[in-house]
């Protein structure tokens, strides 16, 4: 008797193996029956699930937006305090602790995905969770701040990926493993949330 894959461990095999070759060649450089090749399936059988590149971009994005969405559904339950903006900055940590691989090809092909309705939905969602986060009559410098505290949690990648680059050209010390990495983030990350509702005068 054959055993069929189900159809949702094969939509997720299809995202991954997207990813991968998104992050190895750029999105634009990626053909859909590259991805099909590599899966090791027809055109026909990749179309039954993604029709078209850009569908398969949505579900990428989807996947890696579900962290965010739940920390949005929690805080918007929520009388804000410094509390909560503190642990909407921890739920978000956690969430994005495994998305790395998504994160890196964000980044790398930032012209594409902004011209996307993928890359503007996971936009849209990022907005919400910065508002959540500035508390109530924010200044400018409150939404600057809750967005770079936000964006250290994803910076401290791309750090170790430039450190790991010059290792080899300097003499740098060792990297931390990447669970003290990431406390190394949600800490400045803090540190800079931190200072949301303040003045100058509290420094």
């Amino acid at each position: 008797m054959t055993t069929q894959t189900p159809r949702g461990d094969t939509r997720a095999r299809i995202l991954d193996v997207a990813l991968e070759l998104f992050v190895e060649h750029g999105y634009e450089k990626t053909s859909l029956r590259e991805i099909a090749d590599r899966l090791g399936v027809t055109k026909a059988a990749l179309y039954y699930h993604f029709r078209t590149k850009e569908d398969i971009l949505a579900g990428i994005v989807a996947t890696m937006s579900v962290p965010i969405e739940e920390a949005i559904a929690w805080g918007e339950q929520q009388e804000y305090s410094p509390a909560v903006r503190d642990e909407i900055v921890r739920r978000f940590a956690e969430g994005m602790a495994d998305r790395q691989p998504v994160l890196r090809f964000f980044h790398e092909n930032q012209p594409t995905i902004r011209e996307l309705d993928a890359g503007n939905a996971f936009k849209e969602r990022m907005i919400v969770l910065t508002r959540l986060m500035q508390g109530p009559d924010p200044t400018f410098e409150d939404r600057v701040r809750a967005t770079v505290s936000l964006m250290t949690i994803n910076v401290a990648a791309f750090v170790a990926d430039a450190h790991e680059r010059e290792e080899c050209l300097r003499d740098l010390p060792a990297l931390p493993d990447e669970a003290a990495r990431r406390d190394v983030a949600l800490r400045i990350a803090l540190d800079v949330a931190d200072r949301i509702g303040k003045t100058s005068a509290d420094a």
